[in-house]
C-alpha cells in the first residue's frame, strides 16, 4: 500500500526529528558584512529617535518660553508710563491680606470743561503705604497735583482693581519749589 505523504517532511510534533536537532545545535554565524550592516541600521535608529527626540523637547522648551514672555508683557511690563494732572477726589484702602488703595481723580480735562457734566475721569490704584498717606492728605483739598503712573495691558486680582498704578505724586507747590 502507497502512503499518501512523505515521511522524511512529515512533522509529528510529538516526536523531535533528527533534522531538528541539527538545525537547533546549529547556531548561525554571521558574517562581518551582516554584521556591519545590522550595526549600522541599530544606529541609524538611535540617531534618528535622538533627532526627534531633542526636536520635540526644543518645541515645547520654545512654546514655554513664548508663553512666560507674553505673560510677562502681558501682567508685569508697563506699557505705557505717563502722568495725569487733576484733583483727587477720594481714596479707599481695599483688602485685607493685600493691601492696595484705590483713587478717583477728577482729570484736569474735565475740570477746565464747563459744558460736560462732571464725572470721576481718572482712576489708579496706589501699592505704597506711604503715597497713599500723602494722597489722602490732598483727598478732597482742591490742590491740583500730578500723578505718575504706570499702565499694565493685563489685571491681577492681588494688584487692586484698576491697571493703573501710581509710582509718584507732585503737588504743584512741591513743583514750585
Amino acid at each position: 500500500m502507497a502512503s499518501f505523504f512523505n515521511e522524511e517532511e512529515y512533522d509529528d510534533h510529538f516526536y523531535s526529528s533528527k533534522s531538528d536537532e541539527k538545525k537547533e545545535q546549529k547556531p548561525h554565524e554571521e558574517t562581518p558584512e551582516e554584521r556591519e550592516e545590522r550595526e549600522m541600521k541599530e544606529l541609524t535608529y538611535e540617531r534618528s529617535t535622538n533627532r526627534k527626540r531633542m526636536l520635540v523637547v526644543g518645541g515645547v522648551a520654545l512654546l514655554v518660553l513664548g508663553i512666560v514672555i507674553a505673560l510677562w508683557l502681558r501682567y508685569f511690563h508697563p506699557y505705557i508710563v505717563s502722568e495725569e494732572r487733576g484733583v483727587i477726589l477720594k481714596v479707599r484702602a481695599e483688602g485685607t491680606v493685600l493691601k492696595t488703595y484705590e483713587v478717583q481723580m477728577i482729570s484736569e480735562k474735565y475740570i477746565t470743561d464747563t459744558i460736560r457734566a462732571f464725572k470721576a475721569g481718572f482712576e489708579f490704584t496706589i501699592k505704597d503705604d506711604s503715597l497713599a498717606a500723602k494722597a489722602s492728605r490732598l483727598q478732597s483739598t482742591g490742590r491740583r497735583v500730578t500723578v505718575k503712573y504706570e499702565e499694565f495691558k493685563g489685571m491681577l486680582p492681588w494688584r487692586g482693581e484698576s491697571n493703573r498704578f501710581a509710582t509718584d505724586i507732585v503737588t504743584d507747590e512741591e513743583v514750585r519749589n
